[in-house]
């Protein structure tokens, strides 16, 4: 079954690649997860509109990465959250308010997707998060998740 994917799936590839994939990975998990379309020609089309959207995502190159890196790796990141007692969150941190956190703490602009979590964040505390920038650079922060 040939597919365009709209998301990055590890192991497969980035949003707007075209691959080849087995019936059933396609229909019962690409598909109804959103994270790919059926090929068509007219779905063709729109993988440049993918791959546009994606580009000005994208870190640009390797030294770009590297860039973001430094500048993650020497941050404070503190997200406040509010919590009831013992420090237990009402809900859980999401990636957007984690990316949104950076940013308020004068780090440069991320993707939510690109996150790689320790799990769900459910309490204050201190917690490592890795970032995946570039295929060959991952940036490790410090997230302090505290009362507010």
């Amino acid at each position: 079954m040939k597919i365009i994917l709209t998301q990055e799936v590890s192991g497969l590839g980035a949003p707007g690649d075209i691959v080849e994939v087995k019936d059933g990975f396609g229909r019962n998990y690409l598909l109804p997860q959103g994270f790919a379309i059926a090929w068509t020609k007219g779905a063709e089309k729109q993988v440049s509109v993918i791959k546009r959207a994606r580009s000005a995502r994208e870190i640009r190159d390797l030294g770009h990465a590297s860039e973001v890196k430094d500048q993650l790796e020497g941050l404070k990141v503190n997200l406040k959250a509010r919590a009831g007692d013992g420090g237990r969150l009402f809900g859980s941190v999401t990636p957007a308010e984690i990316v949104d956190a950076v940013k308020a703490a004068g780090g440069p602009t991320l993707d939510r997707r690109r996150l790689e979590l320790p799990g769900h964040i459910k309490s204050t505390g201190d917690y490592p998060v890795r970032i995946k920038l570039h295929p060959e650079v991952t940036a490790k922060f410090d997230l302090h998740v505290v009362q507010g």
